[in-house]
């Protein structure tokens, strides 16, 4: 299992982010993929999650209305949208698929939110 997250970066408060993570080593599109975040600190959190079919979907209640998560299963990917980004939006943030990953994380993606 391998997860590749990219997309991040410095943005204002207000901008937008697409995060994309291309995923291997699995059946991608036999399997629920999640996106988490972690700050210094602080236990890592679930902020979304997809069916393998992409249509049932869970997000962390402050993401919701501002966070995206998709999935293309013919290019082994999950994306995360996210406008509005607020400072408390800054973090690393990471996919997984929970079924699959045997606690296994990537590296992660750094999001920060400032002026």
């Amino acid at each position: 299992v391998r997860f590749v997250e990219s997309g991040g970066g410095l943005v204002q408060p207000g901008g937008s982010l697409r995060l994309s993570c291309a995923a291997s080593g699995f059946t991608f599109s036999s399997y629920a993929m999640t996106w988490h975040r972690r700050t210094p600190g602080k236990e890592r959190e679930l902020v979304a999650r997809i069916d393998s079919a992409g249509g049932i979907t869970y997000y962390l209640d402050s993401a919701k209305g501002r966070f995206t998560i998709s999935r293309d299963n013919f290019k082994n990917t999950v994306y995360l949208g996210m406008n509005s980004l607020k400072p408390e939006d800054t973090a690393v943030y990471y996919c997984n698929a929970p079924s699959v990953s045997g606690g296994y994380w990537g590296q992660g993606t750094q999001v920060t939110v400032s002026s």
